[in-house]
This record gives structure tokens, sequence and C-alpha cells, in this order.
């Protein structure tokens, strides 16, 4: 098994990762060096802190400014009912008890007391319920330090050079190095933007997954207009489906799926019609982070708790897998949808999952339960360099598989309080066909004092792969890495790398596995 024991000590100081070249990743110091190697690759991005404004304001805060006090009990308590719900309503009742007969004001302040009592050890089975709308966005987002990140989201376009970025100030800003029109997209629903997506097969539709809603930005790409109406925009919303933390659309862009951990229903979209269909399931306490395969068979949904679910799309039933430790971190697909590798929350370890022609239905050839293998181990490993000893790995924050399926980007958490711990990108070498494989290569490292936050793959470089890195001094730049596809044939020397085969399993994971339970 891969490990990063195998893997080349990190760059000292003040050198950057540029490119991948002859099976080598290839570091520089200066200015120089990095535009050098950008001149095939969309252009570097900066973010400076300072230049977004925040929301100083929310707006409950200014509510009290605006209220009329003389307002009869009624309105005050539509008013409760549409801020607050039930339970709004039932507090503004108990606190008028001047207003309405004793017997309605005690009746009202006993259910609210038994609904805070029900609340409360729903909370204790569930204690992510406890969380704030932001702290739950930043908890179960992709995103390393969320709440503190310049760049909170990005997505390439699947068919064009063009990119979305979500900033701190809940800003969209599209780019297309081809274009000197930059777009910038606000609606007064877009705020705490946890993920953005292009819809596939459609060059303007864009999906935003915010705090409160869903919405569907339709920019046309022809436009010179730099400051879409928010007449653009769709808004999709359900009871009870917010903060949204995830997206994904169906290859074919019919179809699109959202997540929100405090609804346990993953909610089916048809955004042309602006209607929904919930997908629910008893356990898990929530959804948390969706992806779907490229092929379109399957959908990986997270939740809250130690299980996640693989659905498959044809008849909409479902796998459930429960986890070890916590709850499904992160996972990434292969090209082909056959094989799905997974990580789990304060596990060291990369899981992997392969699926048969047949939807829903694990590769096995032992009976019984199928079993979920271990395929990395990236335990802390210390390396000696000039600047010090470092200590690299431990917990995984996101994966990204390159669309070619040759190169695998893993986002590790480090430990912010401590300086010889930081967070790093480890990437590997993999390949699927005819058995799957992995391959240390290296760290992807940016600037001094940067750390990764944030990455994901182009859709569609031609030579090899391009990995774009959000870091967290708000800069964003493109990695390439250069190779020719093993998937296809080649002559001379400059080829694909051939992958070793992995090494044995060591001991410690033997006994390591998850295990699936059918469910129709």
């Amino acid at each position: 098994m891969c490990s990063l024991a195998l893997f080349p000590p990190p760059l000292p100081s003040g050198q950057t990762t540029l490119c991948e070249s002859n099976n080598q990743l290839l570091s520089g110091t200066n200015t120089e060096d990095r535009l050098k190697q950008q001149e095939s690759s969309p252009l570097s991005l900066y973010f400076p802190r300072e230049s977004l404004k925040l929301h100083s304001r929310t707006e409950s805060s200014s509510k009290a400014a605006f209220l009329d006090h003389s307002e009869t009990l009624w309105m005050r308590s539509a008013t409760a009912w549409r801020d607050g719900g039930f339970t709004g309503l039932l507090n503004e009742i108990t606190n008028s008890n001047t207003e309405v007969p004793k017997w309605l004001s005690v009746s009202s302040g006993c259910i609210l007391a038994l609904l805070r009592r029900v609340s409360s050890f729903h909370g204790s089975l569930f204690p992510h319920l406890t969380l704030s709308s932001e702290d739950m966005i930043a908890e179960f987002s992709q995103v390393l330090n969320w709440s503190d990140c310049v760049v909170r989201a990005f997505a390439w376009h699947p068919h064009t050079d063009k990119f979305a970025v979500a900033l701190l100030d809940d800003s969209i800003k599209i780019y297309n190095p081809k274009s000197a029109t930059t777009p910038t997209l606000k609606h007064r629903l877009q705020r705490s933007v946890a993920a953005v997506q292009w819809k596939p097969l459609c060059a303007s539709a864009l999906a935003v997954a915010c705090q409160n809603c869903l919405l569907v930005w339709h920019v046309d790409p022809c436009s010179l207009s730099t400051r879409p109406s928010s007449g653009c925009a769709q808004v999709l919303s359900h009871p009870g489906h917010s903060p949204v933390t995830s997206i994904s659309w169906s290859p074919s862009g019919s179809l699109l799926v959202s997540a929100s951990p405090m609804d346990t229903a993953m909610m089916v979209w048809d955004v042309a019609a602006e209607s929904c269909v919930p997908l629910q399931r008893v356990g898990g306490g929530g959804v948390t982070f969706l992806s779907w395969s490229p092929d379109g068979s399957h959908v990986l949904a997270s939740t809250p708790s130690a299980l996640f679910r693989v659905w498959e799309t044809k008849m909409w039933t479902c796998e459930r897998w429960p986890c070890v430790k916590g709850r499904c971190q992160s996972g990434c697909w292969s090209p082909d949808g056959s094989r799905l590798l997974f990580t789990v929350q304060g596990e060291a370890v990369i899981y992997g999952l392969t699926f048969t022609d047949t939807p829903g239905v694990p590769t096995c050839t032992s009976k019984g339960p199928q079993a979920a293998a271990v395929v990395a181990d990236l335990s802390e490993t210390t390396f000696n360099t000039p600047d010090g000893d470092i200590i690299v790995g431990g917990e995984i924050q996101c994966l990204a598989w390159d669309p070619r399926g040759e190169r695998l980007a893993v986002l590790l958490k480090g430990d912010p309080q401590a300086a010889a711990r930081p967070a790093m990108i480890a990437l590997f070498k993999t390949r699927t066909n005819p058995i799957f494989e992995l391959l240390p290569c290296g760290f992807v490292q940016g600037e001094p004092g940067a750390e990764p936050r944030l990455m994901q793959f182009h859709p569609n470089f031609q030579h090899g792969a391009l990995l774009t890195v959000c870091w967290s001094t708000g800069r964003i730049t493109h990695v390439p890495f250069y190779f020719l596809s093993a998937g296809v044939p080649h002559f001379g020397l400059n080829g694909s790398p051939s992958l070793q085969r992995p090494q044995e399993r060591p001991a410690d994971f033997t006994n390591q596995s998850l295990f699936t339970e059918l469910i129709s």
C-alpha cells in the first residue's frame, strides 16, 4: 500500500511547485519562473483580504431599529410566525402575557418548554444541530477553514476555460481568459456561499449553494454586462432545507441534487420546472456532501453521522455504509464511475470501493457483507528538511481526481496551531485499468506562508492534468502536470510513467474495513 513514507521530502522554504515534467515535480524560487510555467495555463489571480467588504450587520440586528412597537398583538404574532415559525409564535404569545388570556400564555409557555426539551434531546443525538448556519457550513465544507477563507468556492466550467470564484464578501466573479469582461454576481439571498458548480452541456447556468436557498444563475456568455441583474437568478428553496452545504449536477445536466445537514432528505431538483423530489432514508441526521459519478450511475451522499449512502440513479435505491470512526468527509469518482475513493473523519487513510456494471452492486468475490479496502495510508510522517523537521499527514480534508484518472490530489488538514504541521497537498500517480494502482509523486506547495484551502482539476486540460489551488493568502494558482495519458497508445520515452505494483497492506490496517447493508 502507498504511504507518505515513500514521498520525497517537502520543498525548502522559498521554493514553490511549478509543474510536473518527465515524471518529476519541478520547483522555482522567483516570479519569473512561475510566470513561465503559467504560459499554457490560465492566469493566476490574487484577492487581497482588505479589498473585500464584509457584511457588517445582519438583518436580525437591525430589525429593532425599524420595528413599529405600537403594532397589535396579531401583527406581532404574524411577524413572529413568518420569522421564527411555530416556535417564534409561541415565544411571542408567552412574552405578551398582559395582552392574552392567562391560560393561553401559560399553555404557550409549557408547549415551548416541551419543544425545547425535545430539541435539546435531538441535539444531543446530533450535535451539529446546535451549530449556527455559518458554523455548520464551516464544519461540513470541503474548503479548509472555510469561515476565514478568502476564496470560499471555485468551479471550472466543464467545457470551456472559464471558471467561477466565490469570495468572502459573498460575491461571485466569472473569469474567462479569452474575455476582457468579468461579470460579478450579487444577490440579496446569496449569503454564506458553500459551493458553486456549472451545469454540464450548458454555457450559462451556474448553481450556487447558499445559507437559505439554492440560486441558479443564467449568465449570457456573450453579454458585456459586468453586473448581471438579480433577475438572472432562479431561487430554489424547500422548507427545512438550509443551509445548503453541497450541490452536484448530473452529467447530462438534467437534474441537480442538493444537501443540507439540517435535512435528512437529499433533494433532487428539476431546475427548469423549479420542483424537487426529496429522497429520504432513516438515519444519518442530515446530508452533508454529494458527488455524482461521471457516468451518471451513482451518487455519493455523506451524512453528519458515521454512515454514508451510495444511490444508484436508475431506480433510486441506495446502499448504506456505516463507518468505523466518524463521518465520510470527502469522496471522488474514477472517470468511468467504476471506483469510488473516500475518506473518513478522524482517519488518515483513503478507502476504495469498486462497482460492477450492475448499478448498486459492489464487486466482491466472497459471499457475505462487502467491504471497502484501504488503498493509501497517510499517517503522520516526519521529513528532514533544511528548515528543520516537518510533519506531514493525518486527517484528510478533501480529494480531487483528474478527469483522465492518472493524478489524485489529497488535501491534508495539518495543524494550524503548529508551524511544523502545515496543511499540504499530496499528489499521487494513479491507474485504474487493468488493476487499480497508486504511486507517490510529491507535494504541491505554494509561496512562503501560504497553505492550500481548496483545489480542483481542470476538466479538459490537453497536456495531462491541471490542478487549480486556492491558497490562504487569497491567491489562485494553476499547477500543470505534463504527461501522455496511459489510456492512449504512444511512442518514445516521454509517455505516462509505468506504475509499480502497490506494496502489501500493513498489518495495522488488515482488519480495518467498512461494511454495507443493501437497502432497496
